[in-house]
């Protein structure tokens, strides 16, 4: 056995002369690096589509609705549920508003961390990025490499694809998010994200799947999808609902 470590020392040695190092366990914030390189100061400030969305009950489709969505990056988002009814809710920041018929009915502390994955985080300093993930329960000391659909990818939060741990699976090649899991008392929840398409500099996905231990629950296509377009920033105020 010392024979056998003193050969393996002399090794590591040798290429340490040579020049040679092993290589950097990759890691999550490395991955994040990646991405906010690639898009910050480059992504959509905004966007707008014209979502159909798919309800699920026992992987049975059973209900199909039409929703409107605006986006101004990097946390506001609104969801008009139709064209008349005036049902929606806004997301702004850390919080949500529900409102029904043009009035807030229900106000909470709930972020919609999809918006920061989906283009968000290239609107923060890098600092406050790390942190956020942090915020979110991911392990930023693992990562892995993995495959989805035939593709390359990076798995942030994670050492192997199995592990309990939320997770955010990142395009090798494009440097986007594809698919997402979150572990809490609820159990799992996946989201997935695909289809995606260049507007203006920055991709979009077109597609997306939603389940909750494994259930289908909901599916999302995008239509008529415009980036950069001005939005009033007032419409992402919930006082300002039916006004």
């Amino acid at each position: 056995m010392k024979y056998l470590l003193s050969i393996i020392t002399s090794v590591i040695t040798l290429l340490s002369v040579w020049g040679f190092t092993l290589p950097k366990q990759l890691t999550s914030a490395d991955i994040i690096k990646k991405m906010y390189g690639r898009y910050h100061n480059k992504w959509h400030t905004s966007l707008t589509f014209t979502q159909t969305t798919g309800r699920y009950r026992n992987d049975t489709l059973v209900k199909t609705d039409v929703w409107h969505e605006r986006i101004v990056y990097p946390d506001m988002l609104r969801i008009d549920f139709d064209d008349k009814s005036g049902n929606g809710v806004i997301y702004r920041g850390d919080s949500s508003y529900i409102f029904r018929n043009n009035k807030v009915v229900r106000a909470a502390k709930d972020e919609n961390e999809l918006i920061f994955f989906l283009g968000g985080m290239y609107f923060k300093p890098l600092d406050q990025v790390m942190t956020h993930f942090n915020e979110l329960h991911f392990d930023l000391s693992k990562a892995h490499e993995s495959m989805w659909k035939g593709k390359p990818v990076y798995v942030l939060g994670t050492a192997t694809d199995d592990e309990k741990l939320n997770q955010l699976w990142i395009d090798k090649d494009k440097l986007v998010a594809l698919r997402y899991f979150k572990f809490d008392t609820n159990g799992k929840m996946e989201a997935t994200f695909e289809e995606h398409k260049m507007i203006e500099g920055a991709w979009s996905e077109t597609l997306c799947k939603f389940y909750m231990n494994d259930k289908l629950l909901q599916t999302e296509i995008y239509h008529d999808i415009q980036a950069n377009k001005p939005i009033a920033k007032s419409v992402f105020n919930p006082a300002m609902i039916g006004k």
